[in-house]
């Protein structure tokens, strides 16, 4: 797999997850959050070993403690995401996690001890505009529920260093696969802790787990650790930046939220930042 084509694998990645805030926002008022987690983990699990349960046998002690650290991550992102998304809209819930495009090159910076390339410091720039543009609106409430989904992204931005990390040295399809495992642990136990468990009661409820658990869970993360073997961390995470403008445009579509002149010059500007920092990743990564 090219660099190029990863790109493309994590551009439809990111249009699934554009589509989970609009499950989670569908969910969230009547189904506990942990609740929500677990489902959405465990039902991707169980789908993913049902299909690949020849290749999942073989596991050792690295898969394992990798794949319970980003199961980690991944309960912790969500833990924080679906508590934010109580009290903010499922359009500026997405706009806020998608700040992980800026925290992944700066923590990148740190960590490789590297400045980044003049192009990735333009796409920042860019997108960081194109963010406030989108952040900057009257109905925006930044308080409680939209600092949880700024914790989320900036959970967000160390899930996907370390997937980058974690997919040179073990197979990258049983590390999608086992994180999900992970979480749904995690959230499981958390829910009988914390929560009175309940099952969706009528047909939308369970088209959004469904939804949650087979497009943005079992196809989302396991091609996020295949992928991620192709590219680079900053790419990743710019190519995420248009998780919002998906998430936008079907929340306009399905709950009516209306956006503005200013959103299309922000979601545009958004764009532009990503194909600018894109631009210098062309070469066959191995």
């Amino acid at each position: 797999m090219t660099q190029r084509q990863a790109n493309w694998l994590l551009a439809a990645v990111s249009a699934a997850w554009g589509a989970s805030y609009i499950f989670m926002k569908l969910l969230v008022e009547e189904i506990p959050p942990l609740t929500i987690i677990a489902l959405r983990f465990g039902i991707a699990f169980i789908i993913m070993i049902a299909i690949f349960f020849r290749k999942i046998v073989h596991i050792d002690a690295r898969m394992l403690k990798y794949s319970a650290i980003l199961g980690a991550l991944l309960f912790c992102i969500f833990f924080a995401l679906m508590y934010g998304m109580k009290n903010t809209t499922a359009s500026t819930a997405g706009f806020l996690t998608s700040t992980t495009v800026i925290l992944v090159p700066v923590l990148q910076v740190f960590i490789t001890r590297r400045l980044p390339s003049k192009k990735i410091v333009w796409g920042i720039v860019i997108v960081t505009t194109g963010l406030i543009f989108l952040l900057v609106r009257d109905d925006i409430n930044i308080a409680a529920g939209a600092f949880l989904c700024l914790v989320a992204a900036f959970l967000y931005a160390i899930h996907i260093i370390m997937t980058n990390r974690c997919v040179r040295e073990v197979d990258a399809l049983l590390l999608g696969i086992y994180q999900l495992g992970f979480a749904t642990l995690f959230a499981t136990i958390g829910t009988f802790l914390f929560e009175t468990p309940v099952l969706p009661t009528n047909t939308v409820h369970w088209f959004s787990i469904l939804g949650l658990a087979l497009l943005c869970s079992a196809f989302g993360f396991v091609m996020q650790s295949i992928a991620q073997k192709y590219t680079t961390p900053e790419s990743a995470g710019f190519l995420f930046s248009l998780e919002p403008i998906f998430s936008a445009i079907l929340a306009f579509i399905f709950l009516h939220e209306n956006m503005g002149l200013q959103w299309y010059f922000g979601a545009l500007l958004i764009l532009t930042g990503v194909l600018i920092a894109n631009a210098t990743f062309k070469t066959k990564l191995t």
